[in-house]
């Protein structure tokens, strides 16, 4: 990056710290905009240019995670099945997931603990998955010439985001240890699931064998 991007993004980590703290020390519903931009010496205004409400910026690291595994999906072969391209996606965010700093790791942490003890951002949280699955149908469905309602690919995304839910009912401070329970979960769906699930269904019944004779 330049440094006009270098600093735009250090100003964009800056009030996503300061969001992070201040909700956790003063409450989610007590803070205001208005203290978080003083925090990091800027205006409200400065605040709008970066994020649209106290929500968009309590959730900016889920969204940010959203759409990095989105570019990483897209940038898979075409070769690849479906719900591997999945996987091998997750793969490469749980490697970030497992090389990022102690600055990041600590946002992180914060940002969890934040929207796991605050009933509104959870349900914000919950939103962003729903809306980020109907991308994934569209991207599964094009990956594999198929309309995005068509219920395969909405079937192969609704198994891989269950996959993901599932792994966020255990404790998820531990980011290593996140990391490798969602490996886990990966490594358990592709044992479980029949070779060649991912394939296109036929529709209709099969034909019945001839009667002898």
């Amino acid at each position: 990056m330049g440094l006009r991007e270098r600093k735009k993004q250090r100003t964009r980590d800056a009030l996503i710290d300061a969001a992070l703290d201040l909700f956790l020390t003063r409450g989610y519903e007590a803070t205001t905009i208005d203290q978080i931009a003083a925090e990091v010496e800027v205006s409200p205004r400065t605040f709008f240019r970066y994020f649209a409400s106290k929500e968009d910026v309590a959730l900016s690291l889920t969204a940010d995670e959203q759409e990095m595994f989105l570019t990483e999906l897209v940038s898979r072969p075409l070769s690849e099945s479906p719900f591997t391209s999945l996987t091998q996606s997750m793969r490469a965010m749980l490697g970030i997931l497992r090389e990022i700093d102690g600055v990041e790791a600590s946002r992180i942490r914060k940002a969890q603990r934040l929207v796991h003890a605050t009933p509104p951002l959870l349900a914000g949280a919950m939103r962003l998955i729903r809306q980020n699955e109907r991308r994934l149908v569209a991207e599964v469905a094009r990956r594999m010439g198929a309309a995005p309602d068509d219920l395969q690919p909405q079937f192969i995304v609704s198994v891989f985001v269950s996959i993901g839910l599932l792994c966020m009912n255990g404790p998820t401070e531990d980011l290593h240890g996140l990391a490798r329970r969602y490996e886990d979960l990966l490594a358990l769906a592709e044992r479980s699931l029949c070779p060649g699930w991912d394939q296109p269904v036929r529709s209709g019944a099969a034909e019945p064998a001839s009667a002898p004779g």
